[in-house]
């Protein structure tokens, strides 16, 4: 079977990491193009990464025969626009997070996708790592969840980041926090009530640089925080039950460190998952599968809006605009 041929929109800096490494592993995936803005830009991002085809520009891309697939690092501002290009010209999308600006975008995204027989897919690539499986096997050796917290601090003091500008979609909850509250949802298996919410501005006032929410998922508190400018990386999630606590380490990036470790009257028991199988192998896997008609996208539009509809809920409770409000 012929491998999917995959275009990259932007010579983005998460490109090598998420997408082009993976498929260079893989027989079922080719890098065969790259567009970007700055046509110099492009052909050095493809010299260094071998792939074959600069593109003039985005558009090339979608109206290119040869491309089976494109994938959508941009700034969080174009996912959506892109995206439904992408899907209107009939081409597979697997679009970075946050899968759009804001809660109506979302829907608009997921409105097109419904009517058009291709893949739309969200990159939350941790949650097709096996560690995500094994924490929702071992959350129910601790009985009822009583409480859960999870955090995504990173150390980022460039102001200059496009992660600062609230044009391009940025902000603390958008860039990182969506990944512990999409592992709050998949794992406590229901939508969330924003409790209470604040923030620390960035020198933007409208951009969060630190964000913390007060969450209700069901009848199960939770927190979430994330920041872009702590000392130190912090990536953990904590589930306390009735029977026991279960802690995950890493659960964004396992492929640069993970332990799982789960605390009952019995004892400890953890466990770690090999550095050499990343999340982003796991993901282009079970995007690959998707587009050939034999596997399931469990961060699908239909995903992509609820995490966007808590999302903005958050920013609301908070007190900060909406992004492309």
């Amino acid at each position: 079977m012929e491998p999917v041929r995959i275009a990259i929109l932007g010579a983005a800096g998460i490109a090598p990491t998420a997408i082009i490494r993976p498929a260079a592993k893989s027989p079922d995936a080719e890098i065969v193009a790259v567009a970007a803005r700055n046509r110099d830009t492009a052909e050095a991002f493809a010299s260094q990464h071998g792939i074959p085809t600069v593109l003039p520009d985005y558009e090339s891309a979608l109206a290119d025969d040869s491309v089976d697939a494109v994938y959508i690092p941009l700034p969080n501002s174009l996912h959506a626009p892109w995206t439904i290009r992408a899907l209107r010209a009939g081409k597979h999308v697997l679009v970075e997070k946050p899968f759009a600006n804001n809660h109506a975008q979302a829907l608009e995204v997921a409105e097109v996708a419904a009517g058009i027989d291709r893949v739309c897919m969200e990159a939350f690539h941790y949650r097709y790592h096996p560690l995500w499986a094994e924490t929702k096997r071992l959350l129910a050796e601790i009985g009822d969840v009583q409480r859960a917290e999870a955090t995504f601090d990173i150390h980022l003091p460039d102001r200059s980041n496009i992660r600062y500008d609230y044009e391009l979609g940025g902000g603390a909850l958008m860039d990182l926090g969506c990944y512990p509250l999409h592992l709050l949802r998949s794992l406590l298996g229901t939508e969330p009530e924003v409790v209470d919410a604040g923030y620390r501005p960035a020198p933007d006032a409208r951009v969060d640089e630190a964000l913390w929410a007060e969450l209700l998922f069901g009848d199960v508190p939770a927190r979430l925080a994330c920041s872009l400018l702590e000392d130190q990386e912090v990536v953990a999630a904590t589930f306390t039950g009735t029977e026991g606590t279960l802690h995950v380490e890493g659960f964004v990036k396992p492929h640069e460190g993970n332990s799982i470790t789960l605390t009952t009257a019995a004892g400890e028991r953890s466990k770690q998952f090999p550095l050499d199988f990343t999340s982003y192998d796991a993901q282009l896997q079970v995007f690959v599968e998707a587009v050939r008609g034999g596997g399931d996208v469990v961060t699908g539009p239909e995903d992509s809006v609820a995490t966007m509809r808590a999302i903005d809920a958050i920013y609301e409770n908070a007190g900060l605009p909406l992004r492309g409000a």
